[in-house]
């Protein structure tokens, strides 16, 4: 998100308007009205003192993946794989080639960066024959959350 897109969203929350933010600032309604739109950028200190007066961090206002308070915010995948870690899913991802791989039943064991390790079923005949595979994270497709019930009855999968 933009800093003009973050700044009206904020000057919004706080139920001001650009001109009554502009009187706060010392300038004038048009120059918010740039600034919100992107068409210019304020100047440091008036970043400062805008983040004082909607109550965010500059951080916040200047840097992406940032909440209000200037903490780091987790992307939808990690949040996602925080989710699935050590449950089991049905996972689909792309293998090297490019060709789609689906496999019925996963644990995701862990995840750091742009990896997953993941247990898979090779042979749900023979449960004991899984195997851990190190998968980018951006060659997974789809995460299909299973039931616990679902899970218990039809996968081979023993979690430990």
């Amino acid at each position: 998100m933009s800093l003009g897109n973050k700044l009206s969203e904020a000057r919004r929350a706080k139920n001001l308007t650009q001109e009554q933010l502009a009187e706060r600032l010392d300038v004038t309604r048009q120059a918010v009205s740039r600034w919100e739109s992107d068409a210019a950028y304020p100047e440091t200190d008036k970043i400062v003192r805008m983040a004082q007066i909607l109550e965010v961090s500059c951080d916040y206002l200047l840097q992406d993946g940032v909440d209000e308070k200037g903490n780091p915010v987790k992307p939808p995948v990690t949040r996602l794989l925080e989710q699935a870690q050590g449950k089991r899913v049905k996972l689909t991802f792309y293998e090297d080639d490019g060709m789609p791989v689906v496999h019925e039943w996963c644990v995701i064991r862990d995840f750091d960066g742009a990896w997953a390790n993941v247990e898979v079923v090779v042979n749900q005949k023979k449960p004991q024959k899984n195997e851990v595979r190190l998968i980018p994270l951006s060659a997974i497709s789809t995460i299909t959350f299973l039931k616990d019930g679902e899970a218990a009855k039809r996968s081979p999968l023993d979690l430990k």
